[in-house]
């Protein structure tokens, strides 16, 4: 039986370090990461807040040969789907021409690294990954909803980086000997509700050694908070307090003009 179990496992080893050495390997350099805050509330008086970024690069053994450490770090709000319009000149009048429905597409991005993009990361693994604001974005079949469907796309990038919902801003991650790093992500007044998810990733010569998630919880507050949940289960109720809010508004401003008036 112990002979048997022997020649087992002499067949079984070689198989066993292929299977364990990437393990290994990987285990080399691992992300550490934090965040200054894990909630955003959202107010009336809201105008945006900065998230703090922190982390380092934890070895069991010196920094292995090969290119620099990288490090990208992501912020993605929640996917929401998307309709985006051409329009197009008719008879002296622009009109909605063309249309396409993507599949889910953040409500913002943004994409913070310690060097140029083309450094840090390869194709290949952004393809895995999905790290760029464009492999975010999920647009099953849109090239069979309108001619030219990578425009499309193009504008809808367009629109929410001056809006400020998508960002990309190359080498803004202070790296500091290749173990302590650290960014700040703006997040805009105009935030969708719902869970952010961070993400790291450390990077040697464009592949990606290492990564970790956290979250940011983003919820109404306060009257916002009231508002919103009246609006959506209570319309009714909440029309009607509208419409009588908006006539008294009204008369009162119709009663002191009158009295300016005298």
């Amino acid at each position: 039986m112990r002979h048997a179990l022997a020649l087992l496992f002499c067949a079984l080893a070689p198989a066993l370090a292929l299977t364990l050495a990437p393990a290994a390997q990987a285990a080399e350099e691992q992300v550490i990461a934090g965040l200054s805050q894990s909630s955003v509330s959202i107010t009336a008086d809201f105008s945006g807040t900065e998230i703090l970024v922190y982390g380092a690069v934890k070895r069991e053994a010196p920094a292995p040969e090969g290119g620099p450490m990288r490090v990208i770090v992501t912020v993605q709000g929640p996917d929401i789907p998307v309709t985006v319009r051409r329009k197009d000149q008719r008879y002296g009048i622009w009109l909605n021409n063309a249309s396409v429905g993507i599949d889910a597409a953040p409500s913002f991005y943004a994409v913070s690294t310690s060097a140029p993009l083309r450094q840090a990361l390869s194709e290949t693994e952004d393809l895995r990954h999905r790290i760029t604001i464009p492999r975010a974005i999920r647009a099953v079949g849109i090239s069979e909803e309108a001619d030219n469907s990578p425009a499309f796309i193009e504008a809808l990038l367009r629109i929410r980086e001056k809006e400020g919902r998508y960002a990309l801003r190359e080498n803004s991650v202070a790296l500091t000997e290749e173990t302590l790093f650290r960014t700040d992500v703006m997040l805009p007044t105009n935030l969708t509700e719902g869970d952010y998810v961070v993400r790291v990733f450390l990077t040697r010569d464009g592949k990606v050694v290492d990564s970790i998630r956290r979250a940011i919880w983003v919820r109404k507050a306060g009257l916002e908070r009231f508002l919103y949940e009246s609006a959506h289960e209570q319309p009714l109720l909440y029309g009607l307090v509208a419409l009588i809010t908006a006539a008294i508004a009204g008369w009162g401003a119709s009663a002191l003009f009158a009295r300016l008036r005298w």
